[in-house]
């Protein structure tokens, strides 16, 4: 089997943590430098796809959905989010790391279909939380994956996220009958608590890294 090689190097804004993209065939990875541990791999997608779909379920009789993204990485919720809306909808993705756009746009983007190359899609580069903090509300679905899970992993900032006034945020961003949906590497009875103290009916459900049915077990919160 062919080895991973280095196709390119970003370093995330404000903690100096520097990522690294590997590609094998068609196969691609990012990693934290310094570490054999992956942040993601293109072929084991299942849950972000699950973070999108799962959501939109929620929100299907919306004629026009507004839909925020947390979160590029290799662009497989942002796919899945616009497969699931119809041609009225919209899908702004926060993303931290410009670099992370770029191998989006660049040799990353087929491995997800090439979903930036949609006129549906738009890019905001900066922390999703300055998007979050704004409280314009009209946001439909407000999906969110910035890191492992309510225990912080890539920059200790994300925290805020998964804090009450971090939930409070994205409770005052979203339109009527909208839906919170946070992924996370594994379970966190807190944090469902958190959710239920803010006031929301919160689900957590399980899903699976890779489809169908394998790999590991992740986490999507869905609040409403």
């Amino acid at each position: 089997m062919a080895d991973f090689k280095e196709i390119g190097t970003a370093t995330i804004p404000g903690n100096g943590t520097r990522l690294r993209l590997l590609q094998r065939n068609e196969e691609f990875s990012i990693r934290i430098a310094g570490t054999t541990g992956e942040l993601m791999n293109s072929r084991l997608h299942g849950s972000e796809d699950a973070l999108a779909t799962l959501a939109c379920e929620r929100i299907a009789g919306k004629h026009d959905p507004r839909v925020l993204i947390g979160g590029l990485g290799m662009g497989f919720t942002l796919a899945a989010a616009l497969s699931a809306l119809g041609e009225n909808g919209r899908v702004t993705v926060a993303e931290l790391v410009p670099e992370v756009e770029g191998w989006n746009r660049g040799p990353l983007g087929a491995a997800a279909g090439n979903p930036l190359n949609d006129p549906r899609a738009s890019v905001h580069i900066g922390d999703v939380a300055e998007l979050l903090r704004e409280g314009e509300g009209g946001w439909d679905a407000i999906l969110l994956d910035v890191d492992n899970g309510p225990e912080g992993l890539t920059r200790k900032e994300n925290n805020w996220i998964y804090s009450p006034a971090g939930i409070a945020a994205a409770q005052k961003a979203l339109g009527p009958d909208g839906v919170l949906a946070y992924w996370s590497a594994g379970q966190d009875h807190a944090f469902t608590e958190r959710l239920r103290r803010a006031g929301f009916s919160v689900e957590a459900v399980t899903v699976r890294a890779h489809r169908p049915g394998k790999g590991a077990r992740h986490v999507i919160w869905l609040a409403w």
